[in-house]
């Protein structure tokens, strides 16, 4: 049977470092910052001296352990890389030097991502709601276990080894799903390809003139109809029971209606379409255009060559030479569309649609199997600092 571990209060093996660097204006400071949940210690930018309130700040050294005095109990703290060896971080991220002799740095920085460590945090801070601290003589007066070095050293390299395995496993998945999303804009790029028959049209020949959305405050009181905004289309979705309120007198002007189209037509998602199907009764906002089908062309047919790579090759043309990406009406009204005969229009969807259920069970499939990975790490943490790796 193994022996338990002797257990050891963290003041006996770190050591609170007292290194500072007096500010000068016309110098440059990295300074860090450390990320939540074990997600690292991290480059928060880089000042001159003058853009720096204080005369002196703490300077950090690699292999050094760090926390955020208001954010250890939530995870954040680490050790502070080789590349950040040197940086300065204010008194709000405490450094201390650790007892090589008696406990491994890398030890420590695994062992301080898992859940008991960060409980220990949890209770060794202190404060009213928006100003909860951690109390350093708490903190240090917390016990971890700790065996031998040569035990550390096998209980790192395991975990290293497994985190590894883990790391490729997720990079497998985030490419299986990138590869499938390329397929299907391969598929869709050959589908478009005009033939002899075919037809290129400006979506003015046969749309209505594009509409922009109403412009209004969301509520959640339901004071009038649905108000769809940008956010409110997640992945090609909308949950009509999450969408707010508007209030809106006259609405007939932009109530959504089957078969309509939006696109969002400023920001990140500028040029990303959506088409209504059932809905409540919902109006769309400002930062929405709307486009209504007159004849000639299929909506689903329409809708699935607006995620085409020819689409967006049009849409990244008229984001050149703008500051701020944007689609307006004008612009919607103008791009180029490749009209097939109603059969190959119907075959196309078809095709697509099919294509399209394919990718999406396996995204779904890999997001289950991120979750899964994602439970490994802290899993095989818990089960190390145990003694049971």
């Amino acid at each position: 049977m193994k022996m338990p571990w002797p257990k050891v209060k963290l003041g006996e093996v770190l050591r609170r470092s007292d290194e500072f660097a007096a500010i000068c204006p016309d110098v440059e400071y990295r300074q860090i910052t450390v990320k939540l949940w074990g997600k690292g210690v991290v480059l928060r930018c880089i000042s001159k001296g003058t853009e720096i309130s204080a005369s002196k700040q703490l300077v950090a050294r690699s292999g050094q352990f760090i926390l955020s005095r208001i954010d250890a109990r939530n995870g954040a703290l680490g050790l502070v890389p080789a590349d950040l060896d040197g940086a300065v971080v204010t008194n709000d991220f405490p450094v201390f030097n650790i007892d090589g002799k008696r406990l491994l740095a890398l030890y420590l920085g695994w062992m301080c991502r898992t859940a008991s460590f960060v409980e220990e945090c949890m209770r060794s801070s202190e404060g009213t709601t928006n100003r909860v601290r951690l109390q350093e003589d708490k903190f240090l007066d917390c016990e971890i276990p700790l065996p031998p070095l040569a035990e550390q050293q096998r209980i790192v390299a395991r975990i290293e080894e497994l985190a590894a395995q883990i790391h490729e496993a997720q990079s497998l998945r985030q490419q299986a799903a990138e590869e499938a999303e390329a397929l299907l804009a391969s598929a869709c790029a050959k589908l478009y390809e005009p033939k002899s028959d075919w037809h290129v049209k400006t979506v003015g020949e046969f749309c209505e003139p594009p509409q922009y959305g109403y412009t209004e405050s969301a509520t959640e009181v339901p004071v009038g109809p649905r108000f769809l905004r940008i956010t409110d289309i997640q992945n090609g979705l909308v949950d009509w029971e999450q969408v707010p309120y508007c209030r809106c007198p006259n609405p007939q002007k932009y109530l959504l209606k089957p078969n309509d189209l939006v696109f969002a037509r400023t920001g990140a998602t500028t040029g990303k379409s959506f088409v209504i199907r059932d809905c409540p009764e919902a109006v769309f906002a400002s930062y929405l255009i709307r486009l209504r089908v007159r004849d000639t062309v299929s909506v689903d047919y329409l809708y699935r060559y607006f995620q085409s790579p020819s689409y967006w090759a049009q849409i990244a043309d008229q984001k050149k030479g703008t500051g701020q990406p944007n689609l307006n009406g004008s612009k919607l009204a103008k791009l180029k569309v490749p009209i097939a005969k109603p059969a190959a229009q119907l075959r196309i969807v078809a095709e697509l649609d099919t294509l399209q259920t394919e990718v999406d069970r396996l995204k779904a499939l890999q997001a289950e199997t991120a979750a899964e990975l994602d439970a490994l790490l802290p899993s095989i943490l818990d089960r190390a600092f145990k003694g049971e790796l």
